[in-house]
């Protein structure tokens, strides 16, 4: 992969780790919790989305330093690998 490709997946990731927080607590402050199972499900079920937060903050941070050793693809001509270059 070239580095603009790891640099778009590293910020996707982020974005979606930091996405994944705050749905956690959404889904624990909102969901319907009128009887104790309803309340005992929201706050796993919020704890189940708030567990993929570092699993995608750690691929953020794997990407990113991806994108710092990324090489040009082989066969590119120099224009297109300057233009490729952050």
């Amino acid at each position: 992969m070239n580095a603009q490709v790891c640099r778009t997946l590293s910020t996707i990731c982020f974005q979606a780790g930091m996405l994944s927080v705050i749905l956690s607590i959404a889904i624990w402050w909102f969901l319907d919790r009128d009887t104790p199972e309803a309340a005992a499900h929201a706050e796993r079920f919020g704890i189940f989305v708030g567990l993929w937060a570092p699993t995608l903050l750690i691929l953020s941070n794997r990407f990113d330093r991806y994108a710092d050793r990324a090489k040009p693809l082989p066969g590119l001509s120099d224009e297109v690998t300057q233009q490729l270059q952050p």
